[in-house]
């Protein structure tokens, strides 16, 4: 399992640069983003509870004392980054919003150094270098500020600070003895009860029930779109270090760019192409380390 690690966060990157899709299908049927947030909490929560019924109860079981840790994942992590991310995708395109969400590698390479002991390398520093430039060329920041807005610069920052509290939290689950199952149920438990009273719960269910093909779409959203990544990030994270797994799941920005190119037709220019290639080489070092 421990070689397959890195494949499962790299897996789980991917498969979370898919999620602009279900976001931009379900802003053109009328959700904002803390309705796509419930719903896609909601979803998650009750495949992940139905798995847990039917093979294995035990997993159910937590200490009151570790709450905090779930707490931490749940609306701290899921929530917040959420929010912002699915924000920053209704202010700004797929590959923008995506790779200002990897601003986070940064901040749990050093939140890990100070919570738990994790060693400034000189090949992490590099790969983290080298995806905080691919950032950046890809939004397009260096070579057309102006056609970025500060909203959205600051929910695409946002989401990364939230994703990198998933990792830091679910360390800390982790190491407490919780299995990956048990982390992801509670986690998404909470961060729909977490988003209940700040959505309209009506209108989610009213677009979720409209026909089959959005039914289907908001359980792809729950299936593909979170239980499968969240299930490989958190099972990669009991063999990789976190600022180790954060970098490798940057593929995220690079599926995003992808698919905003060929499904929206949005630009990708010569700095974008080089700043997705430094993003994979940043990717290649830090896996091999």
């Amino acid at each position: 399992m421990k070689k397959l690690a890195p494949l499962l966060i790299l897996t789980a990157g991917i498969l979370w640069g898919c999620l602009g899709i279900f976001v931009r299908q379900l802003n053109n049927h009328g959700l904002v983003s803390m309705d796509i947030v419930f719903l896609r909490a909601l979803v998650t929560c009750l495949i992940m509870g139905l798995v847990l019924l039917i093979f294995d109860r035990s997993k159910f079981r937590i200490r009151w004392k570790d709450l905090w840790c779930f707490l931490g994942t749940g609306i701290c992590s899921i929530v917040f980054f959420n929010f912002c991310y699915f924000k920053a995708v209704t202010l700004t395109s797929l590959s923008v919003a995506a790779v200002l969400l990897y601003t986070a590698p940064a901040m749990v390479m050093v939140m890990s150094h100070f919570l738990f002991g994790e060693a400034f390398t000189r090949k992490k520093v590099l790969a983290l270098l080298m995806t905080f430039l691919g950032c950046l060329l890809v939004t397009g920041i260096l070579t057309d500020p102006g056609r970025i807005s500060a909203l959205g610069i600051l929910t695409g920052l946002g989401a990364g600070w939230g994703y990198a509290l998933y990792s830091i939290f679910g360390r800390y689950a982790l190491e407490r003895g919780y299995h990956s199952l048990t982390i992801t149920f509670y986690t998404f438990l909470i961060a729909s009860l977490g988003t209940f009273f700040l959505t309209d719960s009506g209108r989610v269910a009213e677009v979720a029930t409209e026909s089959l093909p959005m039914f289907g779409l908001c359980l792809a959203l729950g299936l593909l779109g979170t239980v499968v990544p969240y299930l490989t990030y958190t099972a990669g994270l009991q063999y990789v270090e976190n600022s180790k797994a954060s970098i490798i799941a940057s593929v995220e920005p690079v599926t995003a760019t992808v698919l905003g190119m060929v499904l929206y037709r949005e630009p990708l220019t010569l700095a974008g192409v080089t700043g997705v290639i430094l993003v994979l080489a940043a990717l290649a070092i830090c896996s091999g380390e």
